[in-house]
């Protein structure tokens, strides 16, 4: 694929100015470029509350979340979704569940009878574990083609139009990694609350730009084609303030070391559980990898 090809079928041709946040002028960063797409496309920051955006993304979605994604082998090679979906119990992300289950859990006191929804689910990985190691009663919801193969294994999974019967029903919703591949996220996170009863929790993740504020279009976390949507945590507070939520700040604790491994081990591209994963100290790796990433700095929501 060509970058010609990308402009004339989904890249827009004049990209977005203002913030989609709150508003303001933003300023063009520079250039990033996307080497699924071979194309440049241009990212930009708001003056006024530091979001940072891709302003001419691509926006064929059905071809940039083809099976060829979902295999690791399409914009991000550093996914594997097939294999995590067939065997899930040698992936290194059952570290990550491991974490989310912990946070979850700490934040609300317990997980007996809590109506949990994940969403932006994928392959419903985190919803088969959590129903497997919790009393929790969970369901995923997606829309991509890797969530109707998680159908056929019998993991529950909300369809779009099933979330119009589940408005208020939630005591918690994670969004784990999906705000960064939305071009509107105020719209998602309206949707969000919509679903959660007052009090309930938002649990999200997502790459903290602050991090890397000096020299954001080098930051490795912008992959254009998926990745068009940028936070810094004064930011995300603001988004979770203006869409019907109180943002809660230095919550991580336990179960997010294990986040932090997990995301260390995709990073190096080790993708199989094995004994020595699981011999990794979970605790002083996520303080070292920490220190430069600061994923713990990004607050979660409750739902007002």
């Amino acid at each position: 694929m060509d970058a010609g090809t990308v402009q004339s079928s989904g890249v827009a041709a004049t990209g977005i100015r203002s913030c989609c946040i709150c508003g303001a002028r933003t300023e063009r960063l520079g250039s990033v470029h996307g080497t699924y797409s071979d194309h440049d496309y241009e990212l930009r920051r708001c003056q006024r509350c530091r979001f940072a955006f891709i302003a001419d993304p691509w926006t064929e979605f059905e071809r940039i979340y083809d099976d060829r994604y979902y295999a690791g082998a399409g914009a991000d090679p550093l996914v594997d979704y097939q294999f995590e979906l067939s065997h899930p119990r040698r992936t290194v992300r059952q570290y990550e569940w491991r974490g989310i289950v912990e946070v979850v859990r700490r934040l609300l006191g317990g997980l007996d009878g809590v109506r949990w929804l994940d969403f932006g689910s994928g392959n419903g990985g985190l919803v088969r574990f959590s129903l497997e190691h919790t009393n929790a009663s969970v369901v995923g919801f997606d829309h991509g083609a890797i969530a109707a193969q998680a159908r056929k294994l019998g993991i529950p999974m909300l369809a779009p139009e099933g979330l119009l019967a589940e408005e208020g029903c939630f005591d918690v919703v994670t969004a784990i990694e999906v705000l960064e591949h939305t071009l509107d996220p105020l719209a998602e996170l309206r949707q969000i609350r919509q679903l959660l009863r007052p009090g309930g929790l938002l649990f999200l993740t997502t790459g903290n730009a602050a991090a890397f504020a000096e020299r954001l279009p080098d930051w490795s976390y912008i992959v254009p084609e998926i990745h068009v949507s940028f936070f810094e945590p004064s930011t995300l507070a603001y988004a979770l303030e203006r869409t019907g939520f109180r943002p809660e700040h230095g919550v991580p604790g336990g179960g997010f070391d294990q986040i932090i491994k997990f995301k260390v081990l995709k990073n190096l591209r080790i993708r199989r559980r094995n004994l020595l994963t699981d011999l990794v100290p979970a605790r002083p790796l996520a303080a070292l990898a920490e220190r430069r990433v600061r994923l713990g700095e990004h607050p979660v929501g409750w739902a007002l």
